[in-house]
């Protein structure tokens, strides 16, 4: 029996924040997609004041597959939520496809979340009581689609993420890796630019956890979309472009996957 996997930056690689170093990436060949500018999140409750982000900084290229990691009150969920337009900085700006979130209000700002961020989130969230085709047709419909025009679409990304012969079932009649591949189908109901994955394989066993994250690095690949996950799942870490770590509020620091030694770990001849 091997160990849990780990992560083993490689000599002369580190990318740490704030310490004058970069990754090896030529921004000037990238497109951003998202870019967060001296971003601050404060909680207040009486004289206590809660740092959940403290100036952060980031670039999120197009088309990349990036994982977000850090220990429990990090300011990682924080994080995640500001560049998926969830939250609002206290401080700073933060812009998704060159638009400040700031600057839309709760209509506009409901527009870009349904048209251009699929979210998938690590409970599902699908609704119970709707067959899957339906879950995956309702955020088309409230785009502007006609009901039939969304169906047909639809049933067309269940049949691409394998589930054609299960677009009448309903949660409850789903595995978990179903209605998993249920939730990744309603975040693709739009076309999004991005995509946020919470702990996508969390619930997950191995195997249709692997199979979870073929198809998203699928959809990077296909569709050209931003993945951005927030995991400590190494086989998703082991796919990612970047990795980003968070820590007491601010980025700690940011790796390129090349840079890294990702040892998966095993029991047996199984992925763990």
């Amino acid at each position: 029996m091997q160990g849990a996997g780990q992560v083993v930056t490689r000599p002369g690689m580190s990318a740490r924040a704030g310490e004058g170093s970069t990754v090896d990436v030529d921004p000037t060949n990238r497109d951003v997609v998202i870019r967060a500018i001296g971003v601050k999140r404060y909680y207040r409750q009486g004289d206590s004041v809660t740092k959940a982000l403290d100036g952060v900084d980031l670039d999120v290229y197009r088309g990349e597959y990036l994982s977000i990691m850090g220990p429990s009150g990090s300011g990682k969920t924080t994080l995640f939520n500001m560049v998926g337009g969830i939250d609002s900085p206290t401080e700073g700006m933060v812009f998704i496809d060159e638009i400040d979130v700031a600057q839309l209000d709760s209509y506009e700002l409901s527009w870009m979340r349904c048209h251009k961020i699929g979210y998938i989130f690590q409970s599902y969230n699908i609704l119970p009581v709707l067959t899957a085709l339906e879950n995956v047709a309702l955020p088309i419909i409230f785009s502007g689609v006609s009901p039939d025009d969304a169906r047909d679409k639809a049933a067309e990304i269940l049949t691409r993420v394998g589930l054609g012969d299960r677009v009448f079932h309903r949660p409850y009649e789903l595995s978990g890796g179903q209605q998993q591949r249920v939730a990744v189908a309603r975040a693709m109901a739009n076309d999004p630019v991005i995509i946020l994955a919470d702990e996508p394989t969390a619930n997950l066993d191995v195997r249709t956890g692997r199979e979870m994250i073929d198809l998203l690095v699928r959809l990077k690949e296909e569709d050209n979309v931003t993945i951005i996950s927030a995991t400590h799942d190494m086989k998703m870490l082991d796919v990612s472009d970047r990795i980003l770590w968070v820590r007491d509020g601010k980025v700690d620091r940011i790796e390129e996957r090349k840079n890294l030694q990702i040892r998966v770990g095993r029991i047996g001849p199984e992925e763990v």
